[in-house]
Order: C-alpha cells, then structure tokens, then sequence
C-alpha cells in the first residue's frame, strides 16, 4: 500500500488502521473509530468541536516521526522488525490473553465488560504468529541473500495478511467499546486497555514499516 493521505476527507477508520500514532491522537482529540469510522476527518473533527487543521498537523508529525529510529540498511532494518515487533508482540499478546480471559470472566455482567474480547486477540495471536513465521523463514531470508526483487508473489500475500490482522484490530476495538473505561474499572481491567492500546499502535506501526519502506525497496533491490 502507499501511505494514507492525511486530508480533511480521508475516514478516521482508515487512519486508525494505517497510520501509525493516529488512533491514540483521535482517542486524546474524544473521536471514536469503532463505530463512526465512516466519517471524515473533517466530520469529525467538527463533531467532536476540535480544529481540523490542528488535528491534521498532529497527524502528519505523528507520520513523520513513525520508525524514525528503524535502520535503513536491509539486515539492520529486519533485525529491527524482528526484535522491536516480532518479540514485542508475542511477549504483550501472552500476557494480554489471559489478561482479557480474567477481566470477562470476573466483570462479565458490567454493562461496558468486553465480551468477546480474549477470543478477538486469541485471533490475533493466532494471524500474527503465522503471519511473522512465514516472514521469518521465507521472506526475511530471501531479501537477506539479494532475492527480494523475486518475491513480489509473497510480498502481496504479506500485504493481504496485513488487511485482516487490521480486520482484527478493528474488532478489538469495537468489542471493548473503543477502549474506553468505565469509572469503576479495576485495576486487571485498566493494565488490560493500556496494554491493548500499546499493542495496536505497535502492529500499525509494524505494518507501515513493512509497507512504506521494507517492501517497496525489497522489490526495487
């Protein structure tokens, strides 16, 4: 994919999915995606009675500043993907599941409680491990010994994997009410929304490093 255009008519939903930063930026600014994701930019920027020039301008630095610390040279930049993303997410998702296994089971009839929501990330545990196995076996390898230019069949089956994983993420968000707690939330249920809203800024990050920059130049080497 190329980047998300970050204009007044672009959908909040595509740049929560796409944009690294961007729904962290949209929850501070009080603009939900999980069910208003249809709107634009504009809409709701007007809705929620936020400038729609200053939230774009947050937005833009927000894109600029996304993985500037990845290496730009081919081994630095996957030793990056692998420790900064790979590990990272299967560490948080190990303790994330059990985690929303505990908060449905103990608030499970609290109107806000998110069901569904250990089921949603078993999912996403499931999509992302087989996802970075395939790259770290295959993908990674190949770019690695110069045959990156050959790879465009995986390549575009990585890009397609990428859509659902953020299909995922979009269902997360919806089952937990757009990861807004209720005031009487324990402490289990505010580590859980914290570590949730940290892992899904990350595998948007994760995927637009992949997208914007490992891909297109795997292709062009």
């Amino acid at each position: 994919m190329t980047d998300t255009p970050i204009a007044p008519e672009t959908t909040i939903r595509d740049l929560a999915a796409t944009l690294p930063g961007a729904a962290a930026i949209l929850r501070d600014a009080g603009i939900g995606f999980c069910c208003g994701g249809d709107l634009s930019l504009q809409q709701a920027a007007e809705k929620a009675g936020v400038d729609p020039s200053a939230l774009i301008a947050r937005l833009r630095d927000s894109s600029s500043r996304a993985n500037a610390d990845a290496p730009q040279d081919f081994p630095g930049l996957i030793d990056h993907i692998l420790t900064r993303y790979h590990a990272t997410h299967r560490e948080e998702l190990d303790t994330l599941v059990p985690l929303a296994e505990r908060v449905e089971r103990v608030h499970g009839s609290h109107a806000e409680a998110p069901l569904g929501l250990a089921e949603a990330l078993v999912a996403l545990r499931d999509d992302l491990e087989s996802h970075m196995v395939k790259e770290e076996r295959v993908l990674f390898p190949a770019i690695l010994h110069g045959a990156g230019a050959k790879m465009a069949g995986p390549i575009r089956v990585m890009t397609e994997e990428h859509a659902d994983t953020t299909g995922i993420l979009a269902r997360i968000e919806h089952v937990t009410h757009g990861l807004r707690l209720p005031e009487d939330a324990c402490g289990s249920w505010s580590a859980l929304y914290a570590g949730l809203r940290k892992l899904g800024d990350d595998v948007v990050a994760h995927i637009h490093l992949e997208e914007t920059n490992l891909f297109p130049r795997a292709l062009a080497s």
